[in-house]
């Protein structure tokens, strides 16, 4: 069986799997049979407080996990950077401060939560393109600017919650990386922006093949470089832009799946971005699996089980780069 293929299926057995595991453990446990039934429709007790409670959780990790991992895919084929991630160069953090310093001082605002994040997630991205230019766009110096912005933004984001609990203001906007609460509202923003950032970037795969050719070598074929970067970037922001706005900041997620995705199914977008998605939802939905049930009653978030595996990683590759 061809390799992609193969790949996909795996993926997508060990996807249905995990999302089974995770709705039936817990606080309220339930046997895999009486799951089934209950969902076919019978009558279940504990199927509807697992419904209410559990689904919007699994719904919200699988959306931010495959929306993360292609922007992270987008993101490389933008700035021909293996390194580049949303959470690492600052955009995920830029789109958090933003969204709570506004949501905060105007909370009639909130409604608009998907558009602020998103434009705090472009400032950003702005921030880390203008501020590398002058060196050619290397590699290793993007990851060097995008770390100093995601402190920059990090510790804004700190500072602010501080002084609002010194003036007994109530912090609103993004509440921790902690997938827990989520409600069927935040799954029908994630699903919405989230299947439109993800559509888009299906769309625009052929695109991204372009990019990884020399410029001089596109725009002889006819292909307009810059609108194609912008638009991709665009896509890439949204995408994790609306993934902070409901699970906060999770980083690391776009710089592990396109690198272990490039193994199995290969460089071509076509087969990566939507392969890239599966993995990333897996990922996501196992880590926070994981996070819930390893010291249950307590949890450790999502994010800081990415943090410990991502970390490390990104040391590989930077030594791997040089």
């Amino acid at each position: 069986m061809n390799k992609k293929i193969s790949s996909f299926i795996v993926v997508s057995i060990l996807l249905l799997g995990v999302i089974i595991y995770s709705a039936i453990t817990g606080s309220i446990k339930m046997n895999m049979l009486d799951f089934i039934r209950a969902f076919l429709g019978e009558e279940n007790p504990d199927y509807t407080v697992i419904k209410d409670l559990r689904f919007p959780r699994i719904i919200v990790a699988l959306f931010a996990g495959a929306a993360l991992s292609v922007a992270g895919v987008l993101l490389q084929a933008v700035m021909r950077n293996p390194l580049a991630d949303a959470g690492v160069i600052g955009i995920s953090a830029g789109a958090s401060f933003v969204q709570l310093l506004v949501i905060t001082l105007f909370p009639m605002l909130f409604f608009f939560t998907p558009l602020l994040a998103f434009l705090g997630g472009a400032f950003a991205c702005f921030l880390v393109f203008t501020l590398s230019w002058k060196s050619g766009l290397n590699p290793l110096k993007i990851i060097l600017v995008g770390i100093a912005i995601n402190a920059m933004f990090t510790g804004l984001t700190e500072a602010f919650v501080t002084l609002c609990s010194y003036m007994n203001i109530m912090v609103g906007g993004v509440g921790g990386s902690n997938l827990s609460m989520r409600t069927w509202s935040n799954v029908s923003l994630i699903t919405f922006y989230g299947a439109i950032g993800l559509i888009i970037s299906f769309l625009l795969a052929s695109w991204c093949n372009l990019l990884t050719l020399q410029d001089k070598t596109a725009k002889s074929l006819g292909f307009n470089v810059t609108r194609a970067r912008l638009i991709i970037a665009a896509t890439a922001v949204l995408l994790a832009a609306i993934s902070t706005a409901t699970a906060g900041v999770i980083a690391f997620v776009g710089l592990l799946i396109p690198h272990i995705s490039r193994r199995l199914v290969g460089s071509d977008h076509k087969w990566l971005i939507p392969f890239s998605a599966l993995a990333g939802a897996l990922l996501i939905l196992t880590a926070d699996t994981l996070g819930r049930i390893l010291v249950a009653p307590l949890e450790i978030p999502a994010s800081t089980i990415m943090a410990i595996i991502g970390g490390p990683f990104l040391i590989f590759l930077i030594r791997k780069d040089k």
